[in-house]
Order: structure tokens, then C-alpha cells, then sequence
């Protein structure tokens, strides 16, 4: 409506100037002048206006494949990380997604064609089609909703984030809409052996603790001073001496040494400990007089 009164005063001005010029037919001379001015057809408009506001019910700095998420995904930092309502936000990958609340275990559940997703209150990850993804913070509950990392939720979906600098906005990318199972990705191999120096080394330690001692592990395993092989970095000369003897293998690890195995070989890093290539529970070992302390956790002391 705008544009089409500012084309009108236009087109009078147009006539006043032609009548001063001493135009001999300025009626017509203005009719040439305003059908060379174009008006916007409705649907036009309805664009135009919709592209110059913003709606109120989207999060423009949270972009999916380039648009705006809904702001019921309540997107919001915890430490230094965006969180999000995993129910709106499985919605907003997939329209069709089940998504269930069981209050007695506080535990979200997300069900799509391919995945199958649960995350409970209070836990450190969220397990998608068996894989564990770790959170630092944890799952939490904020005004009823259950609030999980975008980190997390994305890569469940097996979709990929990133940062827009000059949008100032959050941006996923959609992938495959489901991230590969656990039987298809973690090595049988290494969970056997993580899993049993996890639980020989720390199976009375807090979950942080046992992804701890898993990290030393794969630390030292891509680390060019060690071997390039769990079993080769276990069977090293006065390290883990729970592995002599071929007692390691016959060990059974608990239920949290195996998913703190999981963890870690899916990426899990204990931000107090990375880096870390030793740990020891006693203050007078060799990396205790050697090298650089960088946390406590539990009964654990972890070096770099």
C-alpha cells in the first residue's frame, strides 16, 4: 500500500512538472510516466514485507540448513556452550519425530524412521542409536524442558554446526538424519581392552574419572613418545601393571567402565585432563616428582 501511494504522488508530481514545461498534452505524457512505473502484485508485497520483519516465534541466531529454528527450542549458553530443548529441536530435524517424557526417570525419548534417542536428567551424554555423546554440563532440566548440548543433539541427527560470522548466527547443516550405530562404529577391539583398563584402573571412580583414564590411553596411543596400539601402550614396561599376566583380559568391566569407553572413543574429553598422558593415585609416583599436575578427579591425579 506504501509503494502504490508513493507511485500515485509520483506520477502528480510528474504532471505538475510537465504542466510547468509547457507540455502540450500532459495527461498524457503522465500516463507514458506511470506505466513505466511497475506496482507490486499482493503476493509480492506479502513477500517484500514478510523479508523486511522478522516473526517473533523464530531464533534467528540458530539457523537450520539457513533458516531460522522456532525459539521453542529455547537455545541458551551453559558454561561456554549453546544448549537447546531436545524435543523442539528434534522437531525442527524432523517434523515427524515421536517424542515422549517419562517424569519418573526424567528421561526424554526421540523416535524417528532412523533413529532412536534417549536422554536422561542429570547424565553426562545422550545416547543415539547406541552411540554415547558426551556433554560436559549434562542433560538438564530448565522450566520443564530437557535441555541437551547442540553439539550432541546435531550430531545424534548426524548433522554438522558451524558459526556464521557475518550472520551472527548458529548454523547446522543437515545430514544423513541419523548418526551410524554403535555396533557399526566402535571397534570391538578397543572397547575390549578400554573398557577393562578403565574398570581395572578406575572401576570405583566417578564417570569423569573413568573417561579420564580412558583418555590418558588414547592419548598416549596417538602420541609419537608411545605405541600405536591399546595393547601396545598397556603392556609397556612399569605402566599398567593391572594388564600382566594376561589378568586384564579375564577381567568383566561394570556397566559405566564400558559406557565410559564408549565415551571416550567417540570423542569424550574430560576438559581438566586433556592432554593428560599420565595419572596415579599415589602423590610420590614418577610423574607426580616429573610432570605438570593438571586436575584431581576422585582418587586420581592426572598429569600432562
Amino acid at each position: 500500500m506504501i509503494r502504490k501511494l508513493s507511485a500515485l504522488l509520483l506520477v502528480a508530481v510528474a504532471c505538475l512538472l510537465l504542466v510547468s514545461a509547457g507540455i502540450e498534452d500532459p495527461a498524457r505524457a503522465a500516463d507514458e510516466v506511470s506505466s513505466s512505473i511497475r506496482t507490486e502484485t499482493p503476493a509480492e508485497a506479502a513477500e517484500s514485507a514478510s523479508a523486511e520483519t522478522q516473526p517473533e516465534d523464530v531464533d534467528c541466531c540458530l539457523l537450520l540448513d539457513g533458516v531460522p529454528v522456532s525459539k521453542d527450542t529455547c537455545r541458551t549458553t551453559v558454561g561456554d556452550t549453546t544448549y537447546v530443548a531436545l524435543g523442539a529441536m528434534a522437531k525442527q530435524f524432523d517434523p515427524d519425530a515421536n517424542v515422549t517424557w517419562n517424569a519418573e526417570t526424567q528421561t526424554v525419548t526421540v523416535t524417528t524412521e532412523t533413529l532412536s534417542l534417549t536422554a536422561t536428567v542429570g547424565e553426562l551424554y545422550l545416547v543415539a542409536n547406541g552411540r554415547y555423546l558426551y556433554m560436559e554440563d549434562g542433560v538438564q532440566l530448565t522450566d520443564g524442558r530437557a535441555m541437551v548440548s547442540l553439539d550432541a543433539v546435531s550430531k545424534a541427527f548426524g548433522a554438522a554446526n558451524g558459526w556464521d560470522a557475518e550472520a551472527g548466527a548458529f548454523t547446522v547443516t543437515g545430514g544423513s538424519g541419523a548418526i551410524v550405530s554403535g555396533n557399526d562404529y566402535y571397534d570391538e577391539n578397543t572397547l575390549f581392552w578400554l573398557s577393562r583398563v578403565i574398570y581395572a584402573e578406575s572401576g570405583n571412580q566417578p564417570l569423569k574419572g573413568k573417561i579420564g583414564v580412558g583418555n590418558v590411553v588414547l592419548n598416549r596411543v596417538a602420541s609419537d613418545r608411545f605405541p600405536n596400539t591399546i595393547q601396545g601402550v598397556l603392556s609397556q614396561k612399569n605402566q599398567f601393571t593391572t594388564y600382566r599376566g594376561g589378568k586384564l583380559a579375564g577381567r568383566t568391566p561394570n556397566a559405566q567402565s564400558v559406557v565410559a569407553a564408549k565415551l571416550a572413543m567417540d570423542g569424550a574429553v574430560v576438559r581438566e585432563v586433556a592432554g593428560a598422558l599420565y595419572f596415579d593415585g599415589a602423590p610420590n609416583s614418577w610423574a607426580a616428582r616429573h610432570r605438570p599436575l593438571l586436575a584431581v578427579i576422585g582418587g586420581h591425579r592426572f598429569y600432562g
